[in-house]
This record gives structure tokens, C-alpha cells and sequence, in this order.
């Protein structure tokens, strides 16, 4: 896809969730480097580049980390490959990938059915502050 950073990794997650809203404000927060850009899914530009990648809008129920012309990860993968990457301690999580990708995801799993129900949920994405805007895309 045109016009994406290609020297940014994507996190395209669901803008109505306070839970997923929390991480986002968490990640910018540990992102020192400056390494992440993200975009609702819910947004037209979300939707762009989930058809771009080819997953099924109708089956999404999962944060993706998309890498622009290289690749995307979804679920507890993409949890892990974005703890890597932040600052402190948060990249030592990253010693979960021991744990068999089935079990990590039905984690995952448990934890985005309930989301809603134990969070709450917004009647529209977020909008972000005029010190964020620059992180999201679209």
C-alpha cells in the first residue's frame, strides 16, 4: 500500500475497545524509538490494509502489527513482537514465545471475548490529542 510509512510498524487495533485504547496510550508511552503508528481498525484506512493483507474483516477480533512491504502478525504474536520492542523491562515479555502459539492465542482469545465486558466499550473511536495525533495514521 502507498502513502504508509515504510519505516514504521502498524498497529491496527479496535479504536471502540478502552482495553485496546489503554495499550495504545501504554505502547506510545514505552515507544522511545519512536517505532509505531496506528490506525483503528474500525477507520476506512483500517479496513484498507486488512483487505490489503487479505484477513477477513468479519473474523477480526485481534490487535495486527503490520510491517509495510514485509509482514503482519496478529494475536498474541503481534503482542509479543510489540513488547519486544518497548522500553524497560515490557521487552522481556518477549520470553513468552516459548510458549506454544496455540496456547499464547487461546489466552489471547479469553482475554478479547471478555474485553468489552470487563473494560467497557466507547460509542466511537478514539480521537487523539493534538501532542498524539502524529502517532495515528489515517
Amino acid at each position: 500500500m502507498e502513502n504508509l510509512p515504510k519505516d514504521k510498524k502498524i498497529i491496527l487495533f479496535d479504536g471502540v475497545c478502552n482495553l485496546c485504547n489503554s495499550a495504545v496510550l501504554f505502547i506510545i508511552k514505552q515507544d522511545s524509538k519512536d517505532l509505531f503508528r496506528f490506525v483503528a481498525l474500525q477507520s476506512d484506512l483500517g479496513e484498507k490494509i486488512i483487505n490489503h493483507i487479505g484477513i477477513d474483516s468479519q473474523k477480526l477480533d485481534s490487535i495486527i502489527l503490520y510491517e509495510p512491504g514485509t509482514a503482519y502478525y496478529y494475536k498474541s504474536e503481534a503482542a509479543l513482537k510489540i513488547a519486544s520492542k518497548l522500553d524497560s523491562f515490557y521487552s522481556m515479555l518477549v520470553v513468552f514465545k516459548i510458549l506454544p502459539t496455540a496456547f499464547s492465542n487461546f489466552i489471547y482469545d479469553w482475554i478479547a471475548r471478555n474485553r468489552y465486558r470487563w473494560f467497557g466499550k466507547k460509542d466511537n473511536c478514539m480521537i487523539p490529542t493534538p501532542e498524539l495525533k502524529s502517532k495515528f495514521l489515517g
